[in-house]
């Protein structure tokens, strides 16, 4: 039973970078108040419980909210990623998250933040437990109830391994990188995609010798290439260029994702090993540089046990050296739950729509919230896409992903909004549109992108609208 009621437009139900992004553009175009609830006791989703070395693997201003860039676009001028835009630190993106908090939100006075509470629904009644007072309060809803956990990633500090463990054997999450008492023999790095690369990668940069790790990966990755992933619409519609003119004269998957290596979109580790996983999230050459020093790769599956002499996988076993600390970095990262209508009777479900770039899509949604007033043409702007984790899935949040650019593209106003917001990585300004330039790389994209839709489609099994390509 609740102790006491409150009224609200919206109940946001997750305060991680989705749900945060929704809520500023929904309040920057509409006069509503909005209740934002997270189990967590400050804004940030799984910033706060990430690793203490981990950095965004694209730029800063693709991330955060639309009022409030991150960072302030500083092109890095030393080091090994000069000339690329800077990325942002997990301390710096948890003082983001905590300015927009009470600043941009509780400052509006538009929001009211119940954080490290529970939200539940019975029947239909919405309600919020704290998880400190044990209050629970009644919400009153008189608009739309937003999910924004929809897609909540899971992370190595909040999932255990998903393997067993013998009695005595150290495995640690990889948070616990950085707080070693005492280096170990060894380290094995449980793990194929991000976190398992920063790991290794934070390892050999801390001084650790490269034959001191083995590097357990089930599956070999495809990343791009980050010098490819900038704010800058030539680099963009470069970007977009190879990519569709890969797909128009590839013959295969494999063979599209090759020719996007050869164009410079693509990275993987081993160029002697095709790879099954596309993620891809983006990594630097001198990253990679860094990974390919790494020769002790076991490639035999998932692990299924570790004992105090073996790893045990799916293919066979290696053996454990002595010593050795094993890394958990197999938290499944990002989730892939069946796509939905975004907007559903029951409540909105934040998903992505373009392809990758959550903090854009999640604004994209509350923009559309804002100036939209039918259901059916909100979910025609904005159909839901996924996070891809094979070669197919990857072309097909390509497909999909193209076609809902074109759809919310099409409307003059939002066109005008994705154009200003730093979040939007195809982002063209106006003083930019007639750059020579840029129009360039635009005519190029024209080019090709009807014959590529065709071809990652006819590659994907993803069915096209009629009249989709050209």
């Amino acid at each position: 039973m609740a102790n006491r009621s409150l009224i609200t437009d919206y109940l946001v139900v997750g305060a991680g970078a989705m749900g945060m992004a929704f809520t500023d553009a929904l309040i920057d175009h509409a006069d509503v108040h909005v209740t934002l609830v997270d189990r967590r006791l400050a804004a940030g989703g799984h910033w706060l419980d990430a690793y203490p070395f981990v950095q965004l693997h694209q730029a800063s201003v693709f991330y955060g909210v639309a009022s409030t860039v991150l960072g302030d676009g500083t092109v890095q001028q030393t080091g090994p990623e000069a000339g690329l835009q800077e990325r942002a630190r997990q301390s710096a993106i948890e003082a983001y998250y905590d300015d927009i908090a009470h600043r941009r939100f509780l400052g509006s006075g538009q929001v009211t933040m119940l954080t490290g509470s529970e939200h539940r629904t019975e029947g239909a009644a919405e309600l919020v437990t704290s998880l400190v007072s044990g209050e629970t309060v009644e919400i009153d809803v008189r608009r739309r109830v937003v999910d924004a956990t929809y897609l909540s990633p899971t992370i190595p500090a909040t999932t255990p391994p998903p393997f067993a463990v013998a009695d005595g054997v150290p495995v640690i999450p990889v948070n616990d990188l950085a707080r070693l008492g005492a280096a170990p023999a060894g380290f094995v790095v449980v793990g194929s995609g991000k976190t398992a690369t920063d790991a290794i990668i934070w390892l050999i940069v801390n001084g650790v010798e490269p034959d001191r790790i083995v590097w357990v990966r089930p599956r070999d990755p495809w990343m791009l290439n980050r010098a490819v992933v900038q704010p800058d619409p030539e680099v963009a519609l470069g970007m977009v260029g190879d990519v569709m003119a890969a797909a128009t004269e590839a013959e295969s998957l494999d063979d599209l994702f090759l020719r996007l290596e050869a164009a410079g979109v693509m990275l993987r580790i081993d160029p002697d090993v095709l790879p099954t996983m596309a993620k891809t999230p983006t990594l630097a050459a001198w990253e990679l540089d860094i990974l390919r020093t790494v020769e002790n790769v076991v490639r035999l599956g998932h692990i299924e046990r570790v004992t105090d002499r073996e790893i045990v996988c799916e293919a066979g076993s290696v053996p454990l050296r002595p010593g050795s600390l094993v890394v958990h970095c197999a938290a499944s990262g990002l989730q892939y739950p069946p796509m939905v209508p975004v907007w559903a009777p029951d409540r909105i479900r934040l998903q992505s729509i373009r392809a990758g770039f959550p903090c854009f899509c999640a604004a994209l949604a509350g923009y559309v919230e804002a100036t939209r007033d039918d259901d059916r043409e909100r979910n025609r702007l904005c159909p839901p896409n996924a996070f891809s984790d094979t070669l197919a899935g990857w072309a097909r949040m390509m497909v999909r992903g193209t076609l809902a650019t074109r759809a919310f593209g099409a409307e003059p106003d939002i066109a005008a909004w994705a154009n200003e917001c730093a979040l939007n990585p195809a982002r063209i300004r106006e003083i930019e549109r007639d750059a020579p330039h840029v129009r360039a790389a635009a005519e190029r994209v024209a080019t090709f992108v009807d014959k590529g839709l065709v071809s990652m489609a006819g590659m994907c099994g993803e069915p096209l609208p009629a009249g989709a390509g050209g």
